[in-house]
């Protein structure tokens, strides 16, 4: 096969052009700049564009594909020329059901969790020689790459984000790899510049469980009245499994499993994480693990890359970094250090980075989410705002929207960084959470320097 990736470059994109490569597919791309780690990692196969920019003479008549990634336009040069050929496109997660159309599909969807459930499954298969393929949004200890397709895996493992496939096709990334087994793992409303109303961003997740295959399962958490009310009203012909939070029990700030009278110790910990589990589980005994196998296995798991990722620990302090950025995410994790660390000083700090939370009508959605925090701030670019193009916001509309008491709201991450040193870390946990860098500080630096 003969394919070519317009915007080859991005997250995702590079990691399905590697994964074809890997295949033996015959691999081109374009984009108007790769940055790292990208770049180094499509160099390293050698499908790495060799000048910036985009070239209509690539499509050519002998391409098999053109797979399209969000970051090009519909203007694109090189997506017009494949229109005037005929050649046919794909949007990624079109291509990703291509690759695995006769494969078991395992789809987990969510506004949160989705990441954790995925790479947890991941864990488990691998630990017990289970061949399977997969495609995940963050990076996994043990992975070399976010995807992975062969021809031999019966199975294949996919994150179901809700997001857009590409400019040309605005159905939600989810609607396309029709599951055998789905997770819905919470609703809370998000990607609010594509879902302008929640009740809109609810009925993606209603077309999703439509797009079950007949006969196949729909696992979702029985906590979250959304989900109860999108299973209610889901097809007659699929199983339907509800889960809720494993049992566990903290001693001495160790989390432990708890099932029929054993005690299992684990490394990850907070209910959400434990809700993840639960879906994880029930996935793993559907696709033949057993819940020895299974527990056995989730000993050793440590997590997807910044969720909850230890950053720097020592004796009477701890660091964490975390992606979350919508408040359902925000308040899930910063519930899960405290429940952890009962008796430490919670010190967070979070980057409001997002489209959603930047923008001035979602603010008073977080309300509430650092309660729990002991000592908190909250950190924005104005000019990432504007760059944006949403309606300018202030500190002071940022600080009454969270309604915290004590709560420091910052512009500048330098001025940040220097109330962070004034803290005293003695018996504290330190949480970061952000989907961006608080404008590329090394975090994992910033936590060593605070902690020492």
């Amino acid at each position: 096969m003969n394919v070519h990736f317009i915007a080859i470059g991005g997250s995702a994109m590079h990691n399905l052009a590697i994964a074809l490569h890997k295949k033996g597919f015959i691999v081109t791309g374009s984009d108007d700049e790769v940055f790292e780690p990208s770049r180094s990692r499509l160099d390293k196969h050698g499908i790495l564009p060799e000048e910036w920019g985009w070239f209509p003479e690539k499509i050519t008549d002998d391409l098999d594909a053109v797979i399209l990634g969000m970051h090009a336009r519909k203007d694109n040069p090189e997506l017009i020329a494949a229109q005037e050929k005929g050649v046919k496109i794909y949007s990624y997660p079109e291509y990703i059901y291509e690759q695995t159309k006769d494969k078991k599909r395992v789809v987990i969807g969510g506004s949160h969790g989705k990441t954790t459930t995925t790479s947890m499954l991941m864990h488990i298969l691998r630990d017990n020689n289970v061949d399977f393929d997969y495609m995940v949004g963050a990076n996994l200890e043990g992975f070399d790459t976010m995807v992975k397709l062969t021809k031999e895996a019966e199975v294949v493992i996919l994150e179901g984000d809700e997001y857009l496939s590409s400019p040309i096709d605005l159905r939600p990334k989810f609607h396309l790899y029709h599951p055998h087994i789905a997770v819905i793992t919470g609703i809370a409303w998000d990607h609010i510049n594509v879902f302008p109303t929640f009740e809109n961003y609810v009925k993606q997740f209603e077309i999703f469980a439509d797009k079950i295959e007949q006969g196949g399962s729909l696992i979702y958490f029985s906590g979250d009245k959304n989900i109860l009310n999108v299973a209610m009203n889901s097809r007659r012909d699929i199983e339907k499994v509800s889960y809720h939070t494993h049992e566990y029990s903290i001693e001495n700030d160790a989390v432990y499993l708890l099932d029929a009278g054993f005690k299992y110790k684990m490394q990850i910990f907070g209910e959400h994480n434990l809700q993840n589990l639960s879906a994880a589980l029930n996935v793993a005994l559907k696709l033949g693990i057993t819940k020895e196998q299974f527990y056995k296995s989730m000993k050793s798991f440590t997590g997807a890359a910044k969720r909850l990722q230890l950053l720097k620990e020592t004796n009477n302090s701890i660091a964490y970094l975390d992606f979350a950025h919508s408040p359902s995410k925000l308040k899930a994790t910063v519930e899960a250090v405290k429940s952890r660390f009962t008796e430490r000083k919670l010190i967070a700090c979070m980057e409001l980075h997002t489209f959603s939370s930047l923008k001035k009508e979602f603010l008073p959605h977080y309300k509430g989410c650092m309660d729990k925090t002991d000592i908190a701030c909250v950190y924005f670019n104005p000019e990432v705002v504007e760059h944006k193009k949403l309606d300018a916001i202030t500190a002071e509309q940022v600080g009454a929207a969270f309604h915290k008491e004590g709560l420091k709201v910052f512009t500048d991450s330098a001025e940040m960084l220097t109330y962070l040193k004034e803290q005293e870390y003695k018996n504290s946990s330190l949480l970061l959470m952000s989907s961006g860098t608080f404008d590329g500080q090394d975090l994992k630096q910033v936590a060593e320097e605070l902690l020492n």
